[in-house]
């Protein structure tokens, strides 16, 4: 079967992939091929797949430290995960995803694009905390934020941090359900809004950190809101 390829990439994936750029531009072009075949993206996604995908997803790799390791939760295509592994060779990832068909694409987009740095965990995220942890866990368009931290907090340790991808309702999001986050154990959250250099919208990032267990020396209590540009 013969596919389109991705339209050409814009100017903001040159600056936020860099030298891997042809990389990106290889996932990309899974993303509206195999990844359509596969039903992993919608037909109508494909002409907005850099904009509304790839680099709304690389953009978040200026919160990332340097040789960070990070757990995508719900990692359907590949995004955030893969999109951020490309653009930072330096972190090592792994993606949780429940669906078969799905860790099965993901399998073969790594190893077509020799993403050796990426593993695929075919898994619910609420099963694998006892199995694996990272300081860092992510995930995009998977639940709403108290769902999101009862299936990561099992894989963070204390002090860890999920980094959520959402949407313009960020803010209202992080205000109905910090009731219930600061029950769950959050030490503090902040929204952060990332990319406003190279994009036209920047993407909003809502923080949550686990907060250490009570009576640990390095603890601070409560929760902190805040919000970064």
């Amino acid at each position: 079967m013969s596919f389109t390829p991705a339209p050409r990439p814009p100017r903001a994936a040159g600056e936020i992939f860099g030298e891997h750029l042809p990389l990106a531009v290889r996932y990309a072009d899974l993303l509206v091929s195999t990844g359509i075949e596969h039903g992993l993206v919608g037909p109508r996604e494909a002409p907005k797949v850099w904009e509304r995908h790839l680099v709304n997803c690389a953009v978040v790799e200026s919160l990332l430290p340097h040789r960070s390791r990070l757990i995508d939760i719900g990692s359907g295509a590949g995004l955030p995960g893969v999109a951020l592994a490309i653009a930072r060779p330096d972190l090592k990832v792994t993606l949780i995803e429940p669906l078969a068909r799905r860790t099965r694409w993901l399998d073969d987009v790594v190893a077509q694009l020799g993403l050796t740095q990426v593993t695929v965990q075919r898994a619910r995220a609420e099963d694998m905390g006892a199995l694996i942890q990272a300081p860092i866990v992510t995930a995009r368009a998977v639940a709403r934020l108290d769902k999101l931290a009862t299936w990561s907090w099992p894989l963070l340790p204390q002090g860890g941090r999920l980094l959520a991808l959402k949407g313009e309702s960020a803010e209202t999001e992080l205000e109905e359900t910090t009731p219930t986050l600061q029950t769950l154990g959050l030490a503090r959250s902040a929204v952060h809004e990332v990319g406003a250099d190279v994009l036209a919208v920047p993407v909003r990032v809502i923080e949550l950190v686990k907060a250490p267990r009570p009576g640990s020396s390095d603890g601070r209590s409560g929760a902190r809101r805040g919000r970064t540009r």
